[in-house]
């Protein structure tokens, strides 16, 4: 099964960064993602960019509004993911836990991704979508 574990932090989290060394950050990064390649359980993994460099399309009107980041009212942002195929959700939880970055305002959401075999396939788009899914190794 694939899961998502998705790094999220508060401002505050993300400025406690700026105190850390880059190249150490990227070596303790890369052990773990070292871990995961050893194991066979890593499909993806990628950091984001500044929020403050991104926009959001906002579809709450017609045409759709689209601002500059930073985004308003977040908490949280998301800074990054990894996408795993593990057994469970719990060994999904358990990479999670021994993720490297932590500390207060660091949290990781888990979500399992949907294949294309769970959903209708008498579907037109399922049909059409699957021979791309198989030529590009995604099945």
């Amino acid at each position: 099964m694939k899961y998502m574990l998705i790094m999220r932090a508060t401002d505050e989290a993300y400025a406690s960064m700026g105190e850390v060394d880059f190249n150490e950050m990227i070596a303790t990064v890369g052990k773990f993602n070292e871990e995961l390649i050893n194991a066979g359980v890593l499909l993806a993994a990628e950091g984001l960019a500044d929020a403050a460099d991104g926009v959001v399309v906002d579809f709450a009107s017609e045409p759709p509004v689209v601002t500059d980041g930073p985004y308003g009212e977040t908490k949280e942002l998301f800074g990054g993911f990894y996408v795993l195929n593990v057994a469970s959700r719990e060994e999904a939880v358990e990479w999670a836990k021994r993720q490297p970055i932590t500390g207060p305002g660091f949290k990781t959401e888990i979500r399992r991704v949907s294949t294309i075999d769970e959903f209708p396939q008498d579907n037109e788009w399922i049909k059409k979508e699957r021979p791309w899914r198989e030529a590009t190794g995604q099945l």
